[in-house]
């Protein structure tokens, strides 16, 4: 009789400290994360007039292709902290007919970086139309190396560098035997 009490005793305390570990505080909790992570930088890099492959190698993949609006690509972001309250981004890409990038909505704004914004600095970032080729600023003239110095034995090695071929295998017999 008295080991039974004792036994049921710690079994209870055992439970009731099981159950206080659930809610302990310093239990480590996971930051679950999930979408498309977008960046200012990313942001800045698209200018009107880009292609679709060309936002895609700059943006990812979308998360969401509107099936009855396919000049539309969003990219969605959310994040909660261990323990934490859940903060969502979410960006929208606009396309034309012609597949050239129009315009774009969200969280996010060409220009305008959040650290600058938070830390008040000056911003120069610009958006402007994608430039033509024959409108590009020319590229100032590279100067040769120095004789003697390291880069001018590295650009020595560069040019006498010999290209191989690469072996083309034979094709694979189609026909079935």
């Amino acid at each position: 009789m008295q080991n039974t009490k004792l036994l049921l005793n710690s079994l209870a305390l055992a439970g009731l400290l099981a159950l206080a570990g659930c809610s302990f505080p310093g239990v480590y909790k996971i930051d679950i994360q999930q979408g498309n992570v977008v960046t200012q930088d990313m942001i800045d890099q698209l200018r009107p007039g880009m292609t679709r492959r060309q936002v895609r190698f700059i943006m990812g993949n979308p998360l969401l292709q509107d099936t009855f609006n396919t000049n539309r690509w969003d990219y969605l972001y959310s994040l909660q902290p261990g323990g934490g309250k859940r903060q969502q981004e979410r960006m929208s890409i606009f396309f034309n007919d012609s597949d050239q990038l129009v315009s774009l909505s969200g969280d996010f704004m060409p220009g305008v970086s959040r650290d600058q914004e938070i830390l008040g600095g000056s911003n120069t970032t610009t958006v402007s139309p994608a430039t033509q080729p024959e409108q590009a600023k020319p590229q100032p003239e590279e100067k040769p190396a120095k004789p003697g110095s390291t880069e001018e034995s590295i650009q020595r090695e560069i040019d006498t560098i010999e290209t191989t071929p690469v072996p083309t295998p034979a094709p694979l017999e189609t026909s079935p035997q």
